[in-house]
Order: structure tokens, then sequence, then C-alpha cells
């Protein structure tokens, strides 16, 4: 089939996937970047809020050290529903579309942090307290079990062959920015409002200011055409009846295996996301007892580096392989996995800021090409189930409760030791995830080749 041929829904794509004009290339990687921003500051904001103010406000009768514990676990609680999220969102991703799951998942993350900037404390409506900030948490963990697998389809299925890997960073990039807004606007408040203002109202605001952040995301993807590949799927009339049956019957091992790449790095990565370093640097009745602000400014100018990391490893990946440059990942993130608690236990905010950016840079090699190994993976036709389950059941094994692993180690053994080796042993697995993976760049994504997509890309299995 002729890659000149335009698709008869007048959208201006062809039917390998790639975009028309340049107005249109821009409009996808911008949308996707402010989608996926929006999306992680909202799910960012509550793990930050976890590490710093939900154990005293929703938590403090279970003691002061269970009751951090307890905050950390509604971290985690969410990721539990994130396969929810990804059945979901790939049964309608494969069926309706890339583009609805997209609006659905951005409107359910929006109104779930926007109520809990609303929500009494423990004080104010007792038990019930609790119980609604843990409801509003999984709604969030099922929408960002959905989110993540449509951006990255309309990223990757919108971008020439050869630029997949940059293309696909651009929602990887929304997760850094997402925490660089999160930890910001945290720390400004921290500011503005020091002390019992903080713990009364100011960790409101950043909860509030959700609401003006999704009408603006939601406005920018409006403007995005579905995915051409999605379109060709649509034409033919090729859309699986239950894409997740499929994906199980055939791809079991793909799936797992896939997941545990990303498990490698989301473990590390929710040392700062979910709220850890954060607490513990922070923590009154900890070694270290930092001042607040200068912490999360820190945690703030980290973002900055692992977004550029982030983006270079995908442009990276375009130019060596996908498997390559994880690899190059995986030694950096364990070089920054050793060097992170000796820097931060000096309790110097600047040598703190350096540990997280060296530890950054591991992470964003290990995060930019995800997008578009995880889319050369799978069929086409089971691509949006495919992506989002492996990359759902990745965030329980990784990051669901890495935070609160790291809270109970310290707490037992009473050094950061034992945390530095629980994430070097998840570093390890995630190299060797990626050293069972053939590298698959460049490999055509439409639906016309799903014959060779179906072949296996594990080493040991037939590709057949």
């Amino acid at each position: 089939m002729s890659t000149e041929q335009t698709s008869p829904q007048g959208a201006g794509f062809t039917p390998t996937g790639t975009i028309a004009s340049a107005t249109d290339r821009r409009r996808v990687v911008f949308a996707t970047v402010v989608g996926t921003t929006v999306e992680w500051y909202d799910f960012f904001i509550y793990a930050s809020a976890a590490g710093l103010v939900f154990g005293q406000l929703f938590f403090a009768p279970a003691g002061e050290g269970f009751a951090q514990i307890l905050s950390f676990i509604t971290v985690g609680i969410s990721f539990l529903f994130r396969p929810l999220g990804a059945f979901l969102a790939g049964h309608l991703g494969d069926k309706y579309g890339r583009r609805l799951v997209l609006m659905l998942t951005l409107i359910l993350m929006g109104v779930a942090t926007t109520l809990v900037g609303l929500l009494p404390t423990y004080a104010a409506i007792g038990i019930a307290a609790p119980i609604l900030l843990i409801f509003l948490r999984i709604l969030q963990g099922i929408s960002a079990g959905g989110e993540w697998g449509g951006a990255v389809l309309m990223a990757v299925e919108h971008a020439p062959k050869k630029r997949r890997g940059i293309f696909g960073a651009s929602p990887q990039i929304g997760v850094p920015l997402g925490l660089l807004l999160a930890s910001g606007i945290m720390a400004l408040m921290a500011v503005i409002a020091p002390g019992d203002a903080f713990l009364e109202w100011g960790w409101r605001i950043p909860f509030l200011l959700s609401f003006v952040l999704i009408i603006i995301g939601y406005y920018v993807r409006r403007r995005v055409e579905e995915s051409p590949v999605f379109l060709e799927i649509a034409e033919r009339k090729e859309k699986t009846r239950m894409p997740i049956v499929q994906l199980f019957r055939k791809h079991t091992l793909l799936v797992i295996i896939a997941a545990l790449v990303f498990a490698g790095n989301n473990a590390i990565g929710y040392m700062t996301t979910g709220g850890f370093v954060q607490r513990y640097a922070t923590d009154p009745g900890g070694s270290l007892q930092m001042d607040p602000a200068p912490v999360l400014w820190a945690v703030t100018g980290s973002a900055v580096t692992w977004l550029i990391s982030t983006a270079v490893a995908g442009w990276l990946s375009d130019k060596i392989g996908r498997r390559t440059t994880y690899i190059i990942g995986w030694i950096l993130q364990l070089v920054g996995v050793i060097t992170l608690f000796p820097l931060v236990n000096t309790g110097n905010v600047w040598l703190l800021f350096t540990g997280l950016a060296i530890l950054t840079i591991g992470l964003g090699f290990t995060y930019g090409p995800q997008a578009a190994l995880y889319a050369e993976l799978f069929p086409a036709s089971i691509r949006f189930s495919g992506v989002s389950i492996s990359y759902a059941i990745g965030a329980i094994l990784g990051g669901a409760f890495a935070p609160t692993i790291a809270q109970a180690l310290v707490q037992a053994t009473g050094s950061t030791e034992s945390v530095t080796w629980y994430l070097a042993g998840m570093t390890v697995i995630g190299l060797i995830a990626t050293l069972l993976l053939r590298d698959r760049s460049g490999i055509p994504l439409g639906p016309e080749h799903e014959a060779e997509q179906a072949a296996s890309p594990i080493y040991g299995l037939s590709k057949a």
C-alpha cells in the first residue's frame, strides 16, 4: 500500500501513521505534553501532600509513625486500580479510539483532584475523611491507568517512523513537567502560608488550581485529530471484539516482561514523585529536619534535569535504538541510586538537589524511550490494551508501594542503606527485562502489518 495515499476520512493522514503537515505534528506534540502535564500534576500533588500533611490531617489517631505509613499507603492504593483504568481505557481505546479516552481520563482526574482540595479533615468529620480521601485517590488511579496509553499512542502513531522516540517522549515529558509544576506550587504555598497556615489551608490551593488546568487541557485535546492507525483500523473494520482477551491469550509473557521494564524505573521515580524524599528530609522527628520549602524547590529543580534527560533519551533512541538507550539508562540509574542517600543525608539542600539530579538523569534514560518501545511491542489491533495494561502492572510492581516500603525499611533499620539495596534490586530487574526483548525500532505500526507485529519480540521465542 502506498505511503502517499491519504485516509478517506479526510484527516490528512497516511495509512502508515505519518501526519501530512508540520502543523498537525506540532499540535499533537503540544496536546500530549499539555494533557499529560495536567494529569500528572494532579497525581503528584496528592503524593506531595501525602508526604507533608495528610498523615497529620487524615490519619492522626493512628499515631505519628503509623499515620505517615498510612498516608503513603493511600498513594499506593491508587496503583491497584490502575489496571482497572487500563482495562477500561484499553477496551474503549481499541474499539472507539484514542481521543475519546484521553478526554474522559482528563475530566475524571480533574474532578477527583479538585474535590480533595475541598475535603474536610478527620478533626471535622471523623473516619469519613480518610475514607473519602482514599475514594478520590482511587479515582485518580483509574484515570492515570487509562491516560498514559492513550497519550502515548496519539504521539507515537502520529509520528514519522524515524522520529517515534522523540515524538513518544512528548507524553513522557509531561511527567517531569507535572512534578515540576506540583512541587513548585507546593513550594510557593509553603512560602506564602508557612507553618500552621500551610497545614490549615495552604495545601488546598494546589488541588483547587486543578480545576483551571483541566479546562486548559480539555481545550487543547479537543483540537487534536484521532490517531491515524486507529482511523485505518476503523476503515478496514478490523477492530478486535475483545482486545483484552486476545492480548492475554497470545501475549501474556510479553505483558509481564514489559511491566518489569517499567517497574525498574517506577520504583526509583517514586522516591520523589511519591513524596518519600520530601518526607524523609523534612520529618520533624527525623534526623535531618530540613525546612520544607527548600526541599520542595530542590525536587522542583530535579524535575528539570529529569525533563531534559527524558527528551534526550527519546531523541537518542531514534539514533541507536530503544534497547541500547535503555541499557545505558539502567547503568546511569544504578549510579544515581547508589549516590542518592549519601548526598541527601548530609542535610545540605544543595547536595540533596545534586543527588536528585544525578538520579533523574538515569530515570530520564529509562523513561524517555518507553512510549516508542511499548508501541512497537504490540500489534495494532490490541496495542492500546497492551501498552496500558503493561504500564499499569509495572506501576503496581514498581512505584505503588515504593514510598511505603522505603518508609518501613527506614523505621525498621534506622538507616537508608536498606532503601538503597531495594532500589538497586529494582534497577537490576528492569535491566534483565530489557535484555530479554529484541529491539523493534522502526517496525511498521499500521494494521496492514499485523502479522509482522504479532511475531514475538522476546529472545528465545520464535519470531514467526
